[in-house]
């Protein structure tokens, strides 16, 4: 008995360490990717190379798990392409635009969570969730209008394309993580796998578009690297695994709403990291709407039926 309560505690600090881990990783991955773009490879082109590496590396580490390929459901295919555009959008928007403008636009994933939830997989939205939606719907309007300021925008718009991409992330954040809940069948490795392969595909499949999406509107080959663009996009590939397959142990162990709470570590790196590599600073409006997004996703998390 005592063994097994060890062990189930055991299993709790390890799912805690990886949903922390992964937070960390996302919360600072921006920088290695916009040292690239300054050393002159698009966003597209390096999501391509990382997660190609990641793909490589996960194909040997999950060998055993290919045969299973080919009969993989229909819904595979939608969690890999929606996956795939979720983290794209995200690579492009921390590239270009303000850190944590992009992160709390993308934490409006739980208010989209909570709507395609209901009239996807029929949950009932509470009373406590009605609230949490006007309270991010609020504090997505005081950062994006700032009321506070007399040449403020009238419209809550997102104010730039690295910001509509940030909102776009968080739809496919929450279009994922749906999908994923229907899609109980599909082992860790696959659902990695899936996620890896969606970012390249979808990459491969906006090169047409780069003028649009990147201003390094160029796409380059194997050979245009150096051995240190190599060794960044090695370290990005093997930050985006581990925090991968982290936080799918994480999720798994633990209950949706204590995970969405430790999730928000990640603003915490992310605002410490943009202050101090990249002299981003927030205004008041962004830490009031900040401030009521975070609270709306946490109201949202703990009134959730797990």
């Amino acid at each position: 008995m005592v063994n097994t309560v060890g062990s189930a505690s055991k299993q709790n600090y390890l799912a805690i360490f990886g949903l922390l881990f992964g937070a960390m990783c996302w919360g600072i991955i921006w920088y290695p990717y916009r040292l690239m773009n300054d050393a002159g490879v698009s966003g597209i082109a390096s999501s391509f190379y990382t997660y190609l590496i990641a793909i490589i590396l996960g194909a040997l580490l999950f060998a055993k798990h290919w045969r299973g390929a080919l009969s993989l459901p229909k819904s595979a295919i939608w969690l890999c392409m929606i996956a795939g555009w979720t983290n794209l959008s995200y690579v492009l928007a921390v590239i270009d635009g303000e850190v944590m403008r992009v992160m709390l636009l993308f934490y409006l994933s739980p208010l989209w969570t909570l709507v395609l939830a209901h009239f996807w997989l029929k949950e009932t939205i509470s009373k406590a969730g009605f609230i949490s939606i006007a309270i991010a719907m609020l504090g997505a309007y005081i950062m994006l209008a700032d009321p506070f300021n007399s040449q403020s925008n009238f419209l809550p718009l997102p104010q730039n394309q690295s910001e509509w991409l940030a909102l776009s992330a968080g739809i496919g954040f929450s279009f994922t993580n749906v999908i994923t809940r229907k899609s109980v069948h599909l082992s860790l490795a696959a659902k990695c796998m899936l996620v890896w392969v969606g970012v390249a595909v979808m990459s491969l499949l906006f090169i047409p578009f780069l003028g649009l999406l990147d201003l390094n509107a160029h796409f380059p080959s194997p050979s245009f690297f150096s051995l240190n663009n190599w060794l960044i996009m090695g370290l990005i590939a093997i930050l985006l695994m581990a925090a991968t397959l982290f936080v799918q142990y994480g999720v798994t162990k633990i209950t949706a709403s204590r995970a969405s709470v430790l999730f928000l570590f990640e603003l915490v790196v992310a605002a410490i990291a943009a202050y101090y590599l990249a002299n981003e600073a927030m205004m008041l409006n962004e830490w009031i709407g900040g401030g009521l997004i975070i609270a709306a996703g946490l109201l949202a998390a703990f009134n959730h039926q797990d």
